[in-house]
Parts: C-alpha cells; structure tokens; sequence
C-alpha cells in the first residue's frame, strides 16, 4: 500500500476533498493507495476531527514547542516518515518549510496554491488579483522546491474574477475549484509513478 501523508494548520477542507475522493474511488483497492496520516501543526486546526471522521490517524507536532524551524522540521520529519509516505501534501499548511525538508521529499511533496502560478506568489492572491484588474484568477498544484511557489506545475484550475468580486467572494469560488483539481492531482501523481515503474 502506498502511503499519503497530508499535513494541515487549518479547517482541512482540502485534506478532506483528497480523502473524500480517495473513500469514493476507492483508491486502496483500486489504485494500492490510501491517506495514512494526517498531521497539524496546530492542536486546534478543525481538520483534525475531519480526518479522525475519515478514519484517518491525526497527529500534532506544535512548531511552538521549537525552538527554530530546523528543529521542528526535523522532528515533523520523523513523525512523517514513520508513516513510509510516498508523497506528502500540504493542504492549508501554514509554515514555510526548510531546504533540508523540502530535498528530503523533492518530486513528492505537492503544495496547491490560490493563484495560477506563476503569478502572484506569497500571500494575499487574491485581493492582489483584484487589485491588479485581472479577468481570470484560480488555482495551482505544484511540486513543493526550496524556492516558495515555484515548482513544477501539476494541476490548475481558472475562475473569473466578476466585477463586484471582493477577496473573499473570489476565494470561495476558487477554493470550489481547489477541491476539484487537488484529489485530481494526488490520483495523477500515482497514476504516473505507475506508468513509470511499468
């Protein structure tokens, strides 16, 4: 069985799309895959009881017990490799990770961004779309390198950006995209690991 690890701060609506896909196409007997392990950097994160609702093992590693991010990375490392992933997804999880980390699992750690990358890296993708009179704005899923959003890209999904669009009318009907294209492209990455294991 291949293992997922995703890893989240938040409400996890996408680790949540990822597994909910994963039950629905039944992914453990049909592609030799499940979602192994779901791990928060934040005890409270609602994602939590969602995964634990999937049947999902959850665990939290606080990045305030650390005292630098090399040393949380570290042991964030070794909580996930005690799952023997095969790739690792962020989904909503909120910490720049190091080079170190991001080597360790290079062409198997995916992040989905809200923007169609390469345009508007960082934070505020939204507001930012507005604010530069787009007419599209949407969403990436990308290959995680040491450089921040700016891995190969897998996956993306374009939304138009309505006159009276606010950030967060914008956000909504991306993050509808979002988890649309994500579990798409967890199922695509396996997909081709098998054809290039053939």
């Amino acid at each position: 069985m291949k293992n997922i690890v995703i890893l989240i701060s938040g409400s996890g609506s996408n680790m949540a799309a990822i597994a909910r896909t994963a039950q629905k196409e039944h992914w453990p007997d049909k592609l030799g895959v499940r979602v192994a392990a779901v791990i928060s950097n934040k005890p409270d994160a609602g994602g939590l009881a969602l995964a634990r609702d999937f049947g999902i093992a959850t665990d939290v590693l606080s990045h305030r017990d650390f005292a630098s991010r090399e040393t949380f990375d570290a042991a964030l490392l070794a909580r996930i490799e005690a799952h023997a992933p095969q790739l690792v997804v962020l989904a909503g999880f909120m910490r720049i990770l190091t080079p170190g980390f991001v080597e360790h699992y290079a062409g198997r750690l995916i992040n989905i961004h809200p923007s169609l990358l390469p345009a508007f890296t960082g934070l505020h993708t939204h507001q930012r779309a507005i604010d530069m009179g787009c007419k599209v704005a949407g969403t990436t899923v990308h290959q995680v390198t040491a450089e921040l959003d700016h891995g190969e890209i897998l996956a993306q999904a374009v939304v138009p950006v309505l006159p009276f669009d606010t950030a967060d009318t914008l956000a909504a009907r991306i993050l509808t995209q979002e988890h649309l294209i994500y579990p798409q492209a967890v199922r695509a990455f396996f997909a081709l690991k098998k054809l290039s294991e053939a």
